[in-house]
């Protein structure tokens, strides 16, 4: 997705992303965006309502439902984006098989992490149905939903690097600068 001159997907370590998944990425961005903004103006208005002494107390419930779902929605954006979650700076010093057995390892413990999100994330949000915030009586799922969905997520890109990884090694150009010469 395109926004004039400039795009939502990061072409860096394009060699570890599937085009099809590119449409999902984006859209993580601008929910990530639509969570902030939700986030930030609920405040705004909670804040500007309790000083004026009228408060709308559904606000908070707003603001809390912004705030899990940009968290986990985020997370699961910086997971594609190689943002997040891995251990970076340790990873693109290394070559060859050093470095596909870190960056094997690194994805493989964040599958692993994605997988008992998605697991006990479903298991907490069905025991969360019987549970209602209050004034309004919104189920709390409403707002744990985010955590097995965001675990889903991050599976599926840490199978995408993994994948791509094993085929088209994990090291890319954006890897190859000369760290000597930003340090100085």
């Amino acid at each position: 997705m395109a926004l004039g001159n400039r795009t939502l997907i990061l072409a860096r370590h394009r060699h570890l992303k599937w085009k099809a998944l590119d449409p999902l990425e984006a859209l993580l961005m601008i929910l990530c965006g639509v969570s902030i903004i939700g986030f930030t103006s609920s405040v705004l208005l909670d804040v500007v309502t309790r000083e004026i002494h009228a408060p709308w107390l559904w606000l908070q419930q707003v603001t809390t439902g912004f705030f899990a779902w940009g968290v986990f929605i985020g997370m699961a954006a910086a997971a594609r984006r190689n943002d997040h979650l891995y251990l970076v700076e340790i990873t693109k010093r290394l070559k060859g098989p050093p470095r596909t057995f870190m960056e094997s390892f690194n994805r493989l413990v964040v599958l692993g992490v994605a997988l008992c999100m998605a697991w006990f994330g479903v298991k907490n949000a069905i025991l969360d149905l019987g549970s209602f915030r209050m004034p309004s009586l919104i189920p709390l799922t409403w707002y744990t939903a985010s955590v097995p969905l965001s675990g889903v997520l991050i599976a599926l890109f840490a199978v995408e690097q993994l994948a791509n990884g094993w085929k088209n090694g994990f090291e890319g150009p954006e890897d190859t600068s000369d760290l000597a010469g930003a340090i100085e």
